[in-house]
């Protein structure tokens, strides 16, 4: 059964860390998370909600360093058997099986529950919020129970 993990945004950022805001730090976390499930040999698909995006999660990756580089390419670039990392925003979903869908789409995508885990994010804004509680019942509507956490990367 699909496992879905809702992570909740700090409220105030860490003492060393210039506040950023909300989404950006909804991509930042994304983006370590999937650095983590990279180093734990999981093959990972980012869904995003539009192109712009798909492109701003493909640059951040890149920004990381030399040391912590993860593997990645948009859906339909890189390499024949893809990126351990692949990142798109069209209805399908990944181009190949892969073990862990992170979702920064505004919708629960139809095809989550094909994924056996789900990371999806409440960003510390209110309208955010509103919306990943509406996505939270678009899980529970198709039989995923979520659960959530605080976040501590």
């Amino acid at each position: 059964m699909t496992q879905a993990i809702f992570y909740l945004m700090p409220d105030t950022p860490s003492p060393e860390h210039e506040p950023m805001p909300a989404l950006e730090a909804v991509y930042l976390a994304a983006c370590r998370l999937a650095e983590r499930a990279y180093r734990q040999q999981q093959e990972i698909y980012i869904h995003c909600q539009d192109k712009q995006q798909a492109y701003a999660i493909d640059e951040l990756l890149w920004q990381f360093e030399p040391t912590a580089f993860v593997p990645h390419n948009l859906k339909g670039e890189g390499p024949m058997t893809g990126a351990p990392v692949e990142i798109g925003f069209d209805k399908l979903g990944p181009n190949k099986s892969r073990q862990l869908l992170i979702n920064l789409a505004d919708q629960m995508p139809a095809f989550a529950v094909n994924l056996p885990h789900i990371i999806d994010f409440v960003a510390n804004d209110d309208e955010l919020k509103r919306i990943a509680r509406s996505r939270y019942r678009q899980y529970q509507s198709t039989g995923i129970n979520p659960s959530t956490q605080a976040l501590a990367i």
